[in-house]
């Protein structure tokens, strides 16, 4: 059985946060993204003009069965994160993993998000060229 077409990746991420505002903060000033709809106070759904984020508050602490390991953004080019590192370091923010260059040629580094979600900023290869080549 084949694999369907249509998947262009994941584009939609969804978390629960006891810090909401901190977590807007973070990812609007510090990583740019944008308020999208805000239906309530404790429900916003963020883009970057390519993927949904949405926070939802929650005033429990989530089942440690059901872990995150990292959330990832793709970035266009080697370069680009080595740029998004230095802002992250001009930002205070909790760098976990400095940059570094994978065999597959691949790069990236992690971080911690205001809230503690571990973050990874990467360049991937594959991804990229599919996306240049759309």
């Amino acid at each position: 059985m084949s694999i369907p077409k249509g998947m262009i990746g994941i584009r939609h991420v969804a978390l629960f946060i006891k810090e909401l505002e901190s977590a807007v903060d973070f990812y609007t000033r510090i990583v740019g993204m944008q308020i999208e709809w805000q239906p309530d106070p404790d429900n916003v759904y963020l883009t970057n003009h390519g993927d949904v984020f949405a926070l939802h508050r929650v005033d429990y602490k989530a089942d440690p069965l059901q872990r995150l390991d990292h959330i990832g953004f793709v970035l266009t080019d080697a370069q680009a994160v080595d740029d998004w590192y230095a802002h992250m370091v001009a930002h205070d923010v909790r760098i976990t993993e400095a940059p570094k260059s994978h065999r597959d040629g691949s790069r990236g580094f992690y971080c911690l998000d205001s809230v503690g979600h571990l973050l990874e900023f990467i360049y991937h290869p594959p991804i990229a060229r599919h996306l240049q080549s759309e």
